[in-house]
């Protein structure tokens, strides 16, 4: 008997929760648009002398979260032809007649060091080779470095909707 009745009300439970859908509820409060991508571009000056040990360390703003899933892009500004800017994505190689000369980078969450490696005498290097390099950080969202072409800034800040690049030293 205990199971006659068990099965009825559980057939009434689920015979209740049909029928037609009510009616909406007030809407909320309006919000906040969102703010799209969080990606952020700053810019450094960086001397790679042995002043310095050819490496240079950039702390990341503390206006600026990085997460571990983020991306991160430095670029090197090679020239400027009519007036536009010309960066370079690291790490890039220069053969030399004196050798091999590398700008590589590598980052934490907090830092980003720049550095030159290679097989060159670094210490005969001609200074635009090493002094007043401008370099471009980007902090790109994991999720959205896939679809963009990270080999090309102006790519970068376009998908990041970036207008202005604050330098930060």
């Amino acid at each position: 008997m205990k199971k006659r009745y068990t099965l009825i009300l559980l057939a009434l439970i689920l015979i209740s929760c049909e029928g037609p859908v009510g009616p909406p509820g007030p809407p909320g409060l309006p919000g906040q648009d969102g703010t799209g991508l969080l990606g952020q571009v700053f810019e450094v000056v960086a001397d790679l002398n042995a002043g310095t040990n050819f490496e240079y360390f950039v702390e990341i703003p503390s206006d600026i979260e990085v997460f571990e899933s983020d991306v991160i892009m430095v670029y090197r500004l090679m020239d400027v032809f009519e007036g536009s800017d010309i960066w370079e994505p690291l790490p890039q190689t220069i053969f030399r007649d004196s050798g091999i000369l590398l700008y590589g980078f590598d980052y934490t969450l907090f830092d980003v060091r720049l550095f030159l490696d290679g097989d060159a005498d670094f210490g005969r290097l001609d200074r635009d080779y090493t002094d007043g390099l401008i370099y471009r950080i980007a902090i790109i969202p994991a999720d959205f470095a896939k679809d963009i072409d990270v080999k090309k800034m102006s790519k970068v800040m376009e998908v990041l909707k970036i207008k202005d690049v604050k330098r930060v030293n």
